[in-house]
């Protein structure tokens, strides 16, 4: 069963940008990508380059849904579900996140 598990407070992250964050033994990466206190998390691995790179990534805005380019290889994946934009073929694992007191919580 999984649960909510706090990360850090939401001023931590600044608008339009994402951080890494271990949570529960997982490499995380969390944006917020506007002044709005909404956030995605999704896995911080880039599955083409095998590196834990994306939480440095761009965000972007593709047909009304944002994604975050690789700052390596550049495939882009949607901050929802995980998948790739380029290749229908790979995802990443997306998780919950939200928004809590202040603080950004995410449940594995």
């Amino acid at each position: 069963m999984s649960k909510w598990i706090k990360v850090c407070e939401l001023k931590d992250i600044f608008p339009s940008t994402g951080v890494c964050a271990l949570v529960d033994g997982k490499q995380v990466a969390i944006f917020r990508p506007s002044d709005e206190e909404q956030v995605y998390a999704i896995n911080n691995m880039d599955p083409f380059a095998r590196a834990n790179v994306l939480s440095r990534g761009v965000i972007c805005e593709h047909q009304e849904q944002l994604w975050v380019a690789s700052p390596l290889k550049k495939q882009r994946f949607n901050l929802v579900d995980g998948s790739c934009l380029e290749n229908s073929e790979v995802s990443i694992e997306a998780y919950q996140a939200r928004v809590a007191n202040g603080h950004i919580e995410v449940k594995l």
